[in-house]
């Protein structure tokens, strides 16, 4: 069962992340069909990874991942409206996204006494990296590319810890494509700005 949850969970967040720095080579019809399949992939994928995060006691990582639907919910609904914010899901958004933060880290430090694992600094970077690349993609900001990259470094760690090599290799080639979204959207805004 490990494994399917590894190759499920796995490759929805791969295929999330191709797809996601793939739109950033296409025009503005095709990258916003791409986006929003990507955001229905990605929100495929988070049963398996909470499973498994809650199966190993990350609970901090567990709980940004289950928290983090409603900002995946934020990112597809920017996508299919077009519209830049809605201010009051924005602000649900954040409240429930900090809430499960605030809740798995606190069930972690009650359980650990603290800070007392490289494993509990590795589901910190997730929690950062995924919060926040999340939120900032779902607006076109260039940093959630960053953000990102330090979810697929921390959890790609956090996994070869914890003996899950399909998941470990699956953040490598996150990673790969994670740069190349980060690089492509980095001409891009260059190229808008010189026009």
């Amino acid at each position: 069962m490990d494994l399917v949850l590894q190759i499920w969970g796995g490759t929805l967040y791969l295929l999330n992340k191709i797809l996601f720095s793939v739109s950033e080579t296409l025009p503005s019809a095709s990258r916003r069909q791409l986006k929003i399949v990507g955001w229905i992939v990605y929100l495929l994928g988070v049963p398996a990874w909470v499973i498994i995060l809650v199966g190993e006691h990350n609970w901090i990582a567990a709980s940004i991942e289950f928290g983090g639907i409603p900002a995946m919910l934020f990112g597809l609904y920017v996508v299919i409206k077009g519209e830049v914010i809605n201010k009051s899901y924005d602000l649900l958004t954040s409240i429930i996204t900090y809430f499960f933060v605030i809740l798995g880290s606190g069930y972690s430090f009650y359980q650990y006494g603290g800070i007392s694992s490289t494993t509990q600094v590795f589901e910190i970077g997730v929690m950062v990296g995924f919060l926040l690349g999340g939120y900032l993609l779902a607006k076109d900001n260039i940093y959630g590319w960053l953000c990102f990259a330090l979810m697929n470094v921390s959890m790609g760690s956090l996994m070869l810890l914890q003996q899950k090599p399909v998941l470990a290799m699956q953040q490598g080639l996150s990673l790969c494509f994670v740069i190349f979204g980060l690089i492509t959207m980095f001409k891009n805004q260059k190229a808008r700005a010189f026009d």
